[in-house]
């Protein structure tokens, strides 16, 4: 059994970015030359998360309205009272999806429904520079 610990690099616009990393997470699988075993991929920060959809132009506009449904940007958020940064909404958004996923993969290709992709939903209320942990563990 190898682990190979690899980065990702993303620059994301904030405010609900909803961005796919799968061609980027397949290319590190790629790069690996690892055939069969499990990819975790992890997002440092809490303001981010990560989670899987059909990703197409409808529900991404889905995804956004919902979240601002359940934590508006402009509600009133203790955090923001404490530390004036303005991005409590932020905070609990990514606090509903998770900082990390596991995908199995076989044959150097992870294994994902036909219409399913890997997406990092960057929360923040800037751009932010992303750096993702991608680690495999296989053979």
């Amino acid at each position: 059994m190898k682990i190979k610990t690899d980065s990702l690099p993303l620059s994301t616009r904030g405010f609900t970015d909803i961005v796919d990393i799968t061609p980027d997470l397949q290319e590190a699988l790629k790069k690996s030359d690892l055939q069969e075993g499990n990819m975790l991929v992890f997002v440092p920060g809490s303001t981010a998360g990560l989670t899987t959809i059909e990703y197409e132009s409808g529900l991404i506009r889905d995804l956004k309205e919902y979240f601002e449904k359940i934590a508006p940007m402009n509600a009133r958020y203790y955090h923001n009272e404490r530390w004036h940064d303005g991005n409590g909404y932020a905070h609990i958004r990514a606090s509903f999806l998770k900082p990390s996923l596991t995908i199995p993969f076989k044959n150097g290709r992870l294994i994902l429904g036909t219409w399913q992709q890997v997406i990092l939903v960057d929360f923040d209320n800037r751009p932010r520079q992303r750096n993702l942990v991608v680690q495999m563990m296989g053979i």
